[in-house]
């Protein structure tokens, strides 16, 4: 069961429309469908709310360290409400995945994303569920820091959009424990 979801992102206004903040969409999208509102949260270095579907009650968490710093926000609400990482959903841009695409896993390496690099290495643990949002890739190595730190077309953020309300929509499954069912529903 997942007791613990993040949403990978940087913080302030200037980056709030950036690609590289799916993950804080994804959470701040899951939230608003039952009105919950996140709050800051200084011991936690984040922003948290909590949601319930049914008796199961979850947290979101959006750090607010930048994306490179994020393990220390999660391991410290880990540690606070002794969660395990295998209890936990990390919800991150993809550039690996086409544009309007979601995927759902659970462990792996970082894939060079800054913010997963982080998370495994402040929990010592690669074993924690992923939401890979998929935002496609510039095309060079050279040009991934521009095109994450820059904000999607209409088009581009209408399909993340998309893919984010179909993950929402297979998220008690996942809370609940049925990854595979939660996976078919989402891959298909």
């Amino acid at each position: 069961m997942i007791k613990l979801i993040v949403g990978l992102g940087n913080p302030g206004k200037d980056y709030q429309e950036h690609r590289h903040n799916a993950g804080f969409w994804f959470v701040e999208s899951l939230a608003s469908t039952k009105d919950s509102k996140f709050t800051n949260q200084s011991k936690f270095l984040g922003k948290t709310s909590s949601i319930s579907f049914g008796s199961n009650k979850v947290f979101l968490l959006k750090p607010q360290t930048f994306m490179n710093n994020s393990g220390g926000s999660i391991k410290s609400l880990l540690s606070y409400y002794n969660i395990s990482p295998e209890e936990t959903l990390v919800v991150h841009d993809e550039l690996d995945l086409p544009i309007g695409s979601v995927k759902i896993k659970l462990g792996g390496g970082h894939g060079g994303h800054n913010g997963l690099r982080d998370a495994i290495k402040a929990l010592g643990s690669k074993d924690f569920y992923r939401l890979r949002i998929g935002i496609d890739h510039p095309g060079s190595k050279d040009d991934v820091v521009d095109y994450v730190l820059s904000a999607p077309s209409k088009a581009e953020l209408s399909s993340i959009e998309q893919s984010m309300s179909n993950a929402i929509n297979i998220i008690e499954m996942a809370v609940s424990g049925n990854f595979e069912d939660a996976m078919k529903a989402l891959h298909s």
